[in-house]
């Protein structure tokens, strides 16, 4: 267990590792995460190692109140083993800082989403959320302002808390700071849709790490063109093999880091092969028959691209009728982010495309698209072992995982049809059939390329998407952070 205001390495991210519900008794019961960061901080052997996280619900809030200064490990709850604070922030604070800054201001910012004839639109409404989005960095870079010992190594996660290295770095200056993107990063001139004091305050958030990490080289040339044409900060592009990109500004210099998270090899196999996913994989076939597969598992997240998708997965059947009887598209798309509009609305036309899809083509021996919305990690394991094709085909996305995932735990082999502005393309593009992901007949005449793959090809392209897939699983991306940060 850490002790209290002695952590030498801290991980702050708005979802921790743990996560509570409640029972009418107000009993609480905690649940595990996983994920990328969990899996990295099981790498860390320091036991003076404390993660930092907002409550995300009222249970998680009663737990944090129940725990003093919110450290769930010294308020009796089994985190297994991991120091955690968990921030009671205020609920409306954080409702303004989660959903109307973070979700629907930066998400649709850095993923190129408005629709610019009526959005953003940055009124007294948007200044009051942008107003409670500081507090809610505040918070962040206070706790963990508290918790570090001298020194102390400080990973900041994601685009909430694009505020808080430049805070902490305020209120404690001996520390190392690190941030680290999750998601891709604007282009200037879109960047620029931000008002001249939001767009300052943001690079100059992130400015106030030691290093920012980037999934690829592309995210992180952007980053530093916002800053040079913004804030006119001074571009040091270095030299040698790493050729690592810094930006000066106001006397310090921030390096740009790429770290490309891979996928976990080992965990998916194993977990790809247990009684539950062999069970889902046997409902599949029945399901799909001898037909082929075409495989997309995506949460309905307007940047998934899931509508092109399925308009594309049409095309294919109305331009090429021989695949019709012998291809099946199995669609996963877990509903998102349904407390906001547009992806309700969003999530109502995947629903009314696939129904028409179905009403078209749909024959009394043959369903040409199983849509599945409740989340199964089993049932997606399953879909990846079945897969013939995997279509990967977002409008944006700063890594994708699941475009790693497929190839490595597929029986069979799998052509990956996976869209350029994927941050995955940037290891994964030799391999792969790449696409446009605007392009719906492109995306077709991708997927009947992929369908007439010879066997053998396929199999040895899934291999080399394995290895490049998995050249940098979580732990080793986290340590990897950690080590350049200490340097």
């Amino acid at each position: 267990m850490a002790d209290h205001t002695r952590a030498r390495v801290l991980v702050a991210s708005n979802r921790g590792p743990v996560s509570f519900s409640s029972a009418p008794d107000g009993s609480l019961t905690l649940k595990r995460g996983g994920g990328g960061l969990v899996s990295g901080l099981s790498a860390i052997e320091d036991p003076n190692t404390v993660w930092v996280c907002a409550a995300l619900g009222e249970a998680d809030r009663t737990a944090a109140r129940r725990s003093p200064q919110g450290r769930l490990d010294q308020g009796g709850f089994d985190v297994g083993g991991q120091a955690v604070r968990m921030l009671d922030i205020d609920p409306e604070v954080f409702d303004q800082a989660y959903n109307g800054v973070a979700n629907s201001t930066l998400w649709f910012l850095h993923h190129l989403l408005y629709n610019t004839p009526t959005a953003p639109v940055f009124d007294a409404t948007a200044a009051a959320q942008w107003t409670a989005f500081e507090s809610y960095n505040a918070a962040f870079a206070q706790a963990l302002a508290a918790e570090a010992a001298p020194g102390a190594a400080v990973l900041v996660q994601d685009y909430h808390l694009t505020l808080v290295p430049a805070l902490l770095r305020e209120l404690r200056p001996d520390l190392r700071i690190g941030y680290f993107l999750h998601i891709p990063w604007a282009p200037a001139d879109y960047f620029q849709l931000l008002p001249e004091e939001l767009a300052r305050a943001v690079l100059t958030g992130v400015l106030g790490a030691d290093r920012a990490g980037f999934h690829t080289r592309r995210w992180a040339e952007a980053f530093a063109d916002c800053c040079e044409q913004v804030l006119d900060a001074k571009i040091i592009s270095g030299a040698g093999a790493r050729n690592e990109l810094s930006v000066s500004y106001q006397g310090r210099t921030t390096k740009l880091g790429v770290h490309a998270l891979g996928a976990d090899a080992d965990f998916l196999r194993e977990r790809a092969h247990r009684a539950d996913v062999d069970e889902r994989l046997a409902a599949l076939r029945e399901a799909v028959g001898g037909c082929r597969t075409i495989v997309r598992v995506d949460r309905t997240e307007l940047s998934k691209n899931i509508v092109r998708g399925l308009q594309a997965y049409r095309h294919l059947l109305r331009s090429r009728p021989q695949w019709r009887e012998r291809v099946v598209h199995i669609a996963f798309a877990y509903p998102s982010r349904q407390d906001l509009a547009e992806y309700r609305d969003y999530t109502a036309a995947v629903r009314r495309l696939s129904e028409e899809i179905t009403e078209e083509f749909a024959t009394d021996s043959w369903q040409p698209l199983i849509l599945q919305v409740e989340d199964d990690f089993a049932r997606s394991l399953a879909a990846y072992r079945l897969a013939d094709v995997a279509l990967v085909n977002p409008i944006r996305d700063g890594m994708n995982l699941v475009a790693k995932e497929v190839p490595v735990v597929s029986d069979a082999g799998c052509a990956l049809v996976l869209s350029r502005e994927a941050g995955a393309h940037a290891e994964l593009a030799d391999d792969a059939l790449s696409i446009n992901p605007y392009d719906v007949i492109g995306t077709a005449e991708a997927l009947h390329r992929a369908l007439t793959m010879p066997t053998a090809e396929r199999a040895e392209r899934t291999a080399r998407l394995a290895a490049a897939a998995t050249a940098l699983p979580p732990q080793q991306w986290f340590l990897a952070q950690l080590a350049e940060l200490s340097a």
